[in-house]
């Protein structure tokens, strides 16, 4: 009884070792994580209920940071410059099947190199199966794809959605959509089929763009998915920027125009998953 009980503990401490090893969350001290939320909660407040002195609050925010640990001022002063760009004073979408599309990722930055990769973020998949929705990420993928066929594409997304017994991945099937009705080359498409979340779209693929020493991306999604989209991804690029000294720059944006449809609450989404991201819920 013993002997099975040391066995269960050690069983019981692999496993969480085990899921330390799997967790991203960026760690920072408890004054850090303090100042932070102070931060990221001035930020949606700037969105949702702007103010004249909402500036002068956000640098006082990021002041108190700066004070406390340098790396985690680096992260802030990225999470706050993105914001404004992507909420305060937004910038323009970038809508495949646009006329100019093309030339404006060229302006935005986007270069035709294996260092360049188009990451595309899934859509829940219904029945195991893809939607119209994800489709459109794909076309959208395929046509940027094709206008740069140096570059790469990394393709992001689980087993989600009820009914999917044989647990096809969003991935997988969008890889499979890419090749068979685009005629995209295999080698040029790599996939993360684990991600459940904007988030983890973000922690699972910088896996890959680091691998592939990737030097810029562009965030291929839903026009209404994008903004949030772009703050995710511009946090973990922050924070491989400080853990790693890896940090690609994301030039552009490139979008599946849905008919209608709006993120709304979308930037509270983005929010949330900065403060989960960063630790920022625990005491």
């Amino acid at each position: 009884m013993r002997k099975k009980g040391i066995v269960l503990i050690v069983g019981l401490l692999l496993c969480m070792l085990a899921c330390a090893a799997q967790s991203e969350e960026y760690w920072m001290p408890k004054r850090s994580r303090e100042a932070f939320r102070i931060l990221v909660d001035h930020l949606l407040q700037a969105r949702e209920q702007p103010e004249p002195d909402d500036g002068e609050q956000i640098r006082r925010d990021l002041e108190v940071l700066r004070g406390i640990r340098e790396s985690d001022y680096a992260i802030a002063l990225s999470v706050a410059a993105h914001w404004e760009k992507v909420y305060l004073r937004p910038y323009d979408l970038i809508l495949a099947g646009k006329e100019g599309a093309m030339e404006q990722l060229w302006q935005a930055g986007v270069r035709n190199s294996c260092r360049h990769a188009f990451v595309v973020l899934g859509y829940a998949l219904r029945a195991g199966e893809m939607t119209d929705e994800l489709k459109g990420r794909c076309r959208a993928a395929a046509v940027a794809a094709q206008a740069f066929p140096e570059t790469i594409l990394v393709c992001s997304g689980g087993a989600t959605g009820g009914n999917n017994p044989k647990k096809h991945t969003e991935a997988g099937m969008m890889r499979e959509y890419l090749i068979t009705q685009f005629g995209i080359a295999p080698e040029r498409i790599y996939i993360d089929e684990q991600a459940m979340t904007t988030a983890e779209n973000a922690v699972y693929t910088f896996r890959i763009l680091k691998e592939q020493q990737a030097e810029s991306l562009t965030l291929v999604t839903s026009d209404y998915h994008q903004r949030w989209g772009q703050v995710v991804y511009n946090l973990m690029a922050a924070i491989y920027g400080q853990e790693y000294g890896y940090c690609p720059e994301i030039v552009g944006n490139f979008c599946y125009e849905t008919t209608g449809k709006r993120g709304q609450g979308e930037a509270r989404s983005a929010a949330a998953q900065v403060k989960s991201m960063l630790g920022l819920n625990r005491k």
